[in-house]
């Protein structure tokens, strides 16, 4: 090799490992960087209000997240879905030991806006701290004050993630955080009354209803997080469901439906349109049953003030009595409509209309719709049940037909729902009820 040669390719190594060097040390100094939590002076003067803390968790879901099936109320331990497996919700009950009992107010807004224990360790995104950035000052003071007060401290200590290593390991989500998350609070719109700047408060902080219902992208960042674009609120995907488009599509999203449609779905769990399925059912059992009138409206003002999702990506819906009259006639052969004759018509009768908050209709319904069909899959596969609440306090319930069915009958019986009464949504196919089904 010549001199030139040898020199050009030192000149490369020296290039290479200086971009090296420079990325270790970006990545050291975002691991060892603690963001000021920004809270204000003021606050030092001000009050915490207990009982509007309660409201705050309620607001926020916060029991039903950190409540293990059978344990006790906050003290964690509740085994969240993720794609690397399984994330155990951790105790923030006011023990000293294993909650947040030693807490500072600002380790507590360091946890909730930027996913940083008071440790320096950094929290999975499972915690939704890319909505809770959102939340003011005076709320999270509030809360603080209801958990370290009004709650019943409880000695559990974390369970141990079910994310194998080297995968498990915190310190990469500093590079997250820094790539993804966005860290500021809620700004009024001030061309906006004073309802819709609650409701958009209350979706995109507290409520956090983007961690669930934006798509993700292949980090598992939300695409947006404060309803920049139209991709904010148009479906997400987890695991064994797709919670559905809450933009105004007229097929799998809202278009069609009122605020007050969208008020009662959140109150009662159930409206003349759909059903809450799969995790919603626990938000409204534990969350939005309990939000005040003024809150749901709010919620509802603002989810019905979004433009469509794009539509290319999202099924269509034109009413029609086509299906209806060719069951009558006895000309509906396909499988899909003869396993729907057989095992779901009593329910959601021959029109797909149901039975008004009781069975849900599926013309037009946006769980039938959605461009991931896997809620309904899972609903077939599992079956389901209503939450029970003070507006709707019988939990009817879905039998499941997994047992009943092949992966091949699954998909047919989908396929039929999703394609019918004036449904537009692609075809299920048995692999992907397989897939569910594992």
């Amino acid at each position: 090799m010549s001199a030139t040669g040898r020199s050009r390719r030192t000149s490369w190594v020296t290039v290479v490992v200086a971009l090296l060097a420079v990325a270790a040390g970006a990545a050291v100094a975002l691991v060892v960087h603690r963001p000021d939590p920004r809270i204000s002076p003021t606050l030092a003067q001000r009050q915490p209000d207990v009982d509007r803390g309660a409201y705050i968790a309620v607001l926020g879901d916060c029991a039903f997240c950190h409540t293990a099936p059978g344990g006790a109320p906050f003290a964690g331990g509740l085994a969240l879905a993720s794609p690397l497996g399984a994330i155990y919700s951790s105790n923030i009950t006011p023990d000293p030991d294993t909650g947040i009992g030693r807490y500072s107010f600002s380790d507590f807004v360091s946890a909730m806006r930027d996913g940083i224990r008071p440790d320096g360790a950094r929290l999975y995104p499972a915690m939704p701290y890319t909505a809770y950035a959102k939340v003011s000052d005076d709320d999270l003071q509030d809360l603080f004050a209801y958990l370290r007060s009004a709650v019943t401290p409880v000695h559990a200590a974390a369970h141990a993630t079910g994310i194998p290593w080297p995968l498990s390991l915190r310190w990469p989500l500093a590079l997250w955080i820094s790539a993804f998350h966005d860290d500021t609070r809620f700004v009024v719109d001030s061309a906006r009354d004073a309802r819709w700047n609650r409701g958009a408060y209350l979706v995109q902080g507290l409520a956090h209803c983007g961690t669930c219902h934006t798509p993700r992208g292949v980090f598992f960042q939300e695409k947006d997080l404060g309803g920049h674009s139209n991709l904010y609120l148009s479906g997400g995907r987890l695991e064994g469901s797709s919670p559905i488009n809450l933009r105004a599509n007229e097929g799998d999203g809202l278009g069609r439906w009122s605020a007050a449609d969208i008020a009662e779905l959140l109150s009662a769990g159930r409206n003349a349109g759909s059903a809450v399925n799969g995790d919603m059912v626990d938000v409204v059992r534990h969350s939005t049953q309990y939000m005040s009138d003024a809150d749901v409206a709010a919620i509802a003002t603002y989810l019905k003030s979004l433009s469509p999702a794009p539509a290319s990506a999202h099924a269509s819906f034109g009413a029609s009595d086509a299906t209806l009259r060719a069951m009558l006639a006895g000309n509906e052969r396909s499988a899909g409509g003869r396993l729907y004759m057989d095992s779901c018509a009593a329910c959601h009768r021959l029109s797909g209309s149901g039975e008004n908050l009781a069975f849900p209709t599926l013309a037009g319904n946006p769980t039938v719709l959605s461009r991931d069909p896997s809620s309904l899959i899972t609903l077939i596969l599992n079956g389901g049940r209503a939450p029970s609440t003070a507006a709707a306090p019988t939990g009817l319930a879905m039998p499941d037909f997994g047992w009943r069915y092949d992966d091949a009958d699954i998909a047919a019986l989908a396929t039929f729902v999703r394609s019918n009464w004036g449904n537009g949504a692609p075809a299920v196919t048995a692999s992907q009820v397989a897939q569910l089904r594992r």
